[in-house]
């Protein structure tokens, strides 16, 4: 964490915490110039106009190092006195397009490693998915199969009837975003009742055998992950998620 002060004409005004991207540092001594020399603020000193129009469609990794750059300028606003309502509009903007507001359900940062104290050496990455329970596509993307890089062939997903009936077109609208569809995956269309998809996926992970590899596992039910552990061969992390 690197905190930067603000000093206009000699006179300390505050500080702020750089975000840790390559571009924080540039952007804040554009803003401080910009403020000094009485130029017009606004997030045109951030960004080029191809910049900007980049941002009103979706990016792979929700914009993150753009948001943060974004925190910095209005944090900096707010310290220096200046207006920052079109970089507030212009985040609000990104996090909307991006589906990036359920971010603050971090779900990297909830993954938990169940089945051993210290992570073991793993080949390969796999993937099952509770998609009734966990529906926003955009942060499973960004937060696990983009990030650990989990091919198509080791993503279980399991939805019941009545859910694939209501929420199907969502799910393939929001997965063509990233040029697949349910069946790009092994896609289990399950029986009606209470936890069938869970079971489907338990049965699905203990016939495919899984060794060496880090295995997420994206439910709600408390009860699953003790099954999970139970089943799974001892090569393979396994995380679910905490609290």
């Amino acid at each position: 964490m690197h905190k930067q002060k603000i000093a206009i004409e000699q006179r300390y005004r505050g500080s702020v915490v750089l975000p840790e991207n390559s571009e924080a540092k540039h952007i804040f001594f554009r803003v401080k110039q910009a403020y000094a020399n009485h130029e017009k603020m606004g997030v045109h000193i951030l960004f080029s106009k191809a910049q900007l129009a980049k941002l009103k469609r979706y990016q792979k990794g929700s914009s993150e190092v753009e948001l943060e750059n974004l925190e910095l300028y209005i944090e900096m606003g707010a310290i220096l006195n200046f207006s920052t309502l079109d970089a507030q509009k212009l985040k609000n903007s990104i996090l909307f397009t991006n589906d990036h507001a359920h971010s603050k359900f971090n779900i990297t940062k909830r993954l938990t490693l169940i089945n051993k104290k210290k992570r073991s050496p793993a080949k390969k990455e796999y993937l099952f998915w509770d998609i009734e329970n966990f529906s926003n596509i955009a942060s499973i993307f960004n937060d696990i199969i983009d990030k650990y890089d989990i091919d198509d062939e080791n993503i279980f997903l399991a939805a019941n009837p009545d859910s694939l009936y209501l929420k199907r077109a969502e799910w393939e609208a929001n997965l063509y975003d990233y040029g697949k569809t349910l069946n790009s995956f092994n896609f289990i269309k399950c029986d009606h009742g209470k936890n069938v998809a869970d079971d489907v996926l338990l049965e699905k992970f203990q016939n495919a055998n899984i060794t060496d590899a880090n295995v997420y596992i994206l439910t709600f039910d408390r009860e699953l992950k003790e099954r999970f552990a139970e089943m799974t061969h001892s090569s393979n992390n396994l995380y679910i998620m905490g609290k």
